[in-house]
């Protein structure tokens, strides 16, 4: 592939896969501003576990696509130091579970050295986690801690769900001066969308009505979000109406998006993979409740992971919710 025929070339429309947006995005980013760093376990002359980072290390250099020793608080807080210093780095997390030797840095340093220096210190770190199931992993492989990330302020918390979405969310996490937390569903990495680089993104931090709809609101993020829009397309077959909206960002939340669309249909749906207790969806509700509660025709129903650790992955089509476990809820909703 030459570089006049590059995924995300400005002005150009091409068909990619998420893993491509992501790349094509960083890309982006490290041809933009000299002071963005990738940094990770086999994210050089690998180009990732799931491919993300490939090809970048041979045009950028090693200086700059750092393989890392295997050590997440090391990556972690290296990135400090870096952010400290001005850069811009971008750590990757090769799987979700691999996350929680890190989880002391960012809840501790990442999060906090903007309010501790009273300003004047600015943390432009993101940290890149694939997260999620539904790709036969065993154990750690497969989790969705984004709640852990959610609850700690002075973190932002994105997910993307398709590949247009992943090229411009990743360049504009690296410009904010936030540090972000980024999920990728990664049984998401293969599937395909048209990138036209002249249409303008939305900002980083609102929700997407990706389907509108009059009878139900069902809200979801990351890899679910397909899961919802087959899920629509099955009810509009039984004549009921779904509005299917991307939240997009998990904290903070889009709720003025999610306000409107409830107040219309009156009933209310959240989906995620994470175990549903003190999940999105118990925050989502709570809120909905607070600002909705004339609209509301039912109880705010959530749809999620069991109360357990990740299952083998032999059972995890249980464990995962899918498009019946949705429209049940629907259902639900809709005979109050």
């Amino acid at each position: 592939m030459t570089d006049s025929t590059r995924p995300g070339d400005p002005g150009r429309t091409s068909r990619i896969t998420l893993a491509k947006g992501l790349n094509a995005g960083l890309r982006r980013a490290l041809e933009a501003d000299p002071k963005v760093l990738l940094a990770g376990e086999d994210i050089g002359k690998l180009g990732g576990v799931f491919r993300v980072t490939e090809g970048l290390q041979k045009d950028f250099g090693e200086h700059r696509v750092i393989d890392s020793p295997l050590a997440e608080s090391g990556i972690v807080g290296t990135a400090v130091g870096l952010a400290m210093r001005g850069y811009r780095p971008v750590c990757e997390i090769q799987f979700d579970g691999f996350v929680y030797p890190a989880f002391d840095q960012i809840v501790s340093q990442v999060a906090k050295f903007h309010n501790r220096s009273a300003g004047r210190q600015k943390m432009p770190i993101v940290i890149r986690i694939p997260s999620g199931g539904g790709i036969g992993a065993v154990e750690h492989h497969s989790e969705s801690p984004e709640t852990l990330f959610a609850h700690v302020p002075g973190l932002k918390v994105v997910t993307c769900s398709n590949p247009v979405d992943a090229y411009w969310m990743i360049q504009q996490a690296i410009a904010s001066d936030d540090p972000v937390i980024f999920f990728e569903p990664k049984r998401r990495y293969h599937e395909k969308a048209e990138l036209d680089t002249s249409i303008p993104p939305i900002p980083l931090h609102s929700a997407r009505v990706v389907r509108p709809g009059t009878d139900v609101t069902v809200l979801c993020y990351g890899p679910m979000v397909k899961t919802c829009l087959d899920a629509a397309g099955a009810a509009a077959d039984e004549g009921r109406s779904l509005e299917v909206i991307d939240l997009r960002t998990l904290s903070p939340i889009d709720m003025a998006t999610v306000v409107t669309s409830v107040r219309k249909t009156g009933h209310a749906v959240v989906v995620h993979e994470a175990v549903i207790n003190l999940g999105l969806g118990a925050e989502l509700s709570a809120r909905i409740t607070e600002q909705c509660f004339y609209s509301l025709e039912a109880p705010v129903l959530r749809v999620g992971g069991f109360d357990i650790p990740y299952p083998p992955s032999r059972v995890e089509d249980q464990y995962l919710p899918d498009l019946d476990r949705v429209l049940d809820a629907v259902d639900r909703s809709l005979a109050y």
